[in-house]
């Protein structure tokens, strides 16, 4: 997949080098001519413009990428304009980058319904969503355990975990799954995940629940690939 990350300072080069270890195609920007020449053999490609000069980012292949993602976090002025050029350029795909409240509610105001609070463990976990989009979010216990929260496999769909048999066939826990309820906000019902509690041998799984899994990442993997 081609993603392009706008900002290499910490978040985002963490972000687009990861990505490309993980065999994706990645476009690194920033507007300063030392870090995109510090990072050019470590990500794909990278580019030195101004994220906020709408005839710069217009040059990108924004329409030949699966997501950008603005990854500025000093300015955070130059982070907003950005996003909003790229939404003004109908970029199918943006992920934003909050460093306040105030930053959070104008993005919302821009419809930017994906954004990263700015951690190298966040763009970790986000470059693990982009490589799987079954992938909900991830969190890395040790370096060989991980716990993943992924949608139910389609094989799986209406079978009690019993039925199932994912810990015997994969090595991996179910430790919960999660579920959309209804909840009601300023008099207006929004739809969010709630855990239904923790997982027993008669727990049923349902189409749109994600599971919550504890295991080796090469056998998560393997379960979402052979639920498909």
């Amino acid at each position: 997949m081609k993603y392009i990350v706008l900002g290499l300072g910490h978040f985002g080069r963490s972000l687009a080098i990861r990505l490309t270890e993980m065999g994706h195609e990645v476009i690194g920007v920033d507007v300063k001519l030392t870090l995109v020449e510090q990072f050019k053999d470590r990500i794909t490609h990278t580019v030195c413009l101004d994220a906020t000069d709408r005839e710069s980012v217009r040059s990108l292949p924004l329409k030949d990428s699966d997501a950008v993602i603005v990854g500025i976090g000093e300015d955070g002025g130059a982070s907003i304009l950005a996003t909003a050029l790229l939404k003004q350029l109908q970029v199918k795909r943006i992920i934003g980058r909050v460093i306040s409240d105030l930053q959070k509610t104008v993005l919302e105001a821009m419809d930017i319904a994906e954004y990263v609070m700015p951690e190298e463990e966040a763009a970790t976990r986000l470059a693990m969503r982009l490589d799987n989009i079954d992938i909900v979010d991830s969190f890395q216990v040790s370096e060989k355990y991980s716990i993943i929260e992924t949608k139910v496999p389609n094989k799986y769909v209406g079978l009690s975990l019993q039925e199932a048999n994912l810990t015997n066939l994969f090595k991996v826990i179910v430790l919960t799954t999660l579920r959309e309820q209804a909840d009601n906000v300023h008099s207006q019902k929004q739809l969010k995940r709630e855990a239904t509690g923790i997982a027993k041998s008669d727990t049923i799984l349902q189409d749109g629940d994600v599971l919550v899994l504890f295991g080796e990442m090469a056998d998560i993997m393997r379960l979402i690939r052979k639920g498909e």
